[in-house]
């Protein structure tokens, strides 16, 4: 249906994203997120600020490539971050113009769609293309999900 809609296929690739916490900042209590992403033997850390606010999810992100991903991590724990969640996700990427849509499928999650547009409008005017309403918006992010799965499956097994 991409192609139909004029999108072209750039990328299909596994991808394993690290988050960290320290006993200092509390990353959480400030919706935001410290995040290293390997991919296809490539590595960036990622600032995630908080949510702005907004109809779609918006936020802040800086982002800095390394080159060397378990340095990365051996740098971080020797500052006191500590990893606390990982996250697998299957990424096939397609672009048109300014719109990139993301085909995730999150390891313990299921699929999801993720568009990217410099505005606002542009975002929605994407996803109601593709079918979606607003209502479809998931507001939580994939680290969320995940912690409250695991929470979830936690409380299960009790």
């Amino acid at each position: 249906m991409l192609d139909v809609l004029g999108y072209l296929a750039v990328s299909d690739e596994a991808q394993l994203d690290v988050y960290f916490s320290h006993p200092c900042y509390d990353f959480s209590s400030r919706d935001e997120a410290l995040r290293l992403r390997v991919s296809g033997g490539r590595a960036v850390l990622c600032y995630k600020g908080p949510r702005q606010p907004s109809r779609v999810k918006k936020r802040l992100e800086v982002e800095v490539a390394v080159s060397d991903a378990s340095s990365t991590v051996r740098l971080l724990k020797a500052l006191g971050f500590r990893e606390l969640a990982r996250i697998e996700k299957r990424r096939r990427v397609f672009k048109r113009s300014n719109v990139t849509i993301a085909l995730d499928e999150v390891k313990g999650l299921g699929p999801f769609v993720e568009v990217e547009a410099p505005s606002e409008s542009a975002v929605l005017k994407a996803m109601y293309e593709l079918g979606f309403s607003e209502k479809d918006i998931v507001r939580e992010t994939y680290l969320e999900l995940a912690l409250k799965s695991k929470k979830s499956s936690n409380t299960d097994s009790e």
